[in-house]
């Protein structure tokens, strides 16, 4: 209840009031609150202090965490921070940027394999996609079949604080293109990643790299290009998909390019700010004079 209710409700605009929780007074009255609840989750006797409380809770101190939601926010807002070192931000896409639903192309998936979407004909274009994260490098990758020979590999790199997911919305978008220079009547896009396909059958989504997919398949109607999207699963021997498994490793391993694409995820933002608040708990605690009976068991937060 602490962290899904009481949590949630302290740090309720806690971009604009950020600064004053550096203030002794200020953190003084967040220990208070937090330190009643802090004993409850562990259940130690209330003479027990802060410090060993919260270790023994797995609770972060109320003004890091404050701390922690305000440089959040600021990054989601574009404004430079230090642990970024200069790297752009993921954002979402404005309401200007989305088509109107009115003029929105639908997108759906079915199942590769079913007995009505497994097999294409000698003129239709199939386009298999995919993502890899391997060794902390990312890749990703598309190969194109027609009449039942390859046409078309493209290997793409991702810089490596890039995600998986992301990988995939990026090979998904460059089988777009392709499609576009292919100038084939039907084309099919096959992909292993059900987030991805699921994000683009999404009409409310604001993700750049889904939003710029969609205008892509909208012109690609325009041009009289039929797109279908499908999902296969990974790993059970369907030839294309192999293929670009095999490709989107090679493109994070072996190719030293610049990347294609170079966003930074929010995932990978809160992950280095919960690193750096860590650390930091972990430097109080350490100093403090309470808690020694504690420190004896649990020497680091880490």
């Amino acid at each position: 209840m602490y962290v899904a209710v009481i949590e949630p409700i302290i740090l309720y605009a806690a971009s604009v009031w950020a600064p004053a929780a550096e203030k002794i007074s200020t953190q003084k009255h967040l220990n208070s609150v937090q330190r009643g609840f802090a004993q409850k989750i562990c259940k130690s006797y209330r003479t027990v202090s802060l410090n060993a409380a919260l270790i023994l809770s797995g609770l972060l101190p109320l003004d890091l965490r404050i701390k922690e939601a305000a440089t959040l926010y600021e990054a989601k807002r574009g404004k430079p921070q230090e642990l970024l070192r200069g790297r752009e931000v993921e954002g979402r896409a404005s309401y200007l940027e989305t088509p109107h639903p009115a003029e929105e192309q639908r997108i759906t998936f079915s199942h590769f394999g079913d007995n009505k979407t497994g097999d294409a004909d000698g003129e239709e274009l199939m386009i298999f996609t995919d993502g890899s994260k391997i060794e902390g490098r990312v890749g990703a990758a598309l190969t194109s079949w027609c009449g039942g020979k390859e046409v078309a590999a493209r290997k793409f790199v991702l810089a490596p604080y890039c995600s998986v997911y992301q990988a995939e919305l990026h090979a998904l978008y460059q089988a777009t293109n392709l499609a576009a220079k292919q100038r084939k009547k039907s084309v099919r896009i096959i992909s292993d990643s059900r987030s991805a396909l699921q994000t683009l059958e999404d009409q409310t989504t604001t993700n750049k790299i889904a939003v710029v997919i969609k205008r892509n398949v909208k012109d690609l109607a325009e041009s009289g290009i039929t797109t279908s999207f499908f999902l296969v699963k990974a790993h059970v021997g369907v030839w294309g998909n192999e293929r670009a498994d095999e490709l989107a490793k090679e493109a994070a391993l072996r190719t030293k390019k610049a990347a294609n694409y170079d966003r930074c995820p929010l995932s990978y933002i809160k992950w280095h700010i919960r690193q750096e608040t860590i650390k930091e708990w972990d430097k109080r605690y350490i100093n403090s004079e309470k808690a020694e009976v504690t420190k004896t068991y649990l020497t680091s937060r880490r």
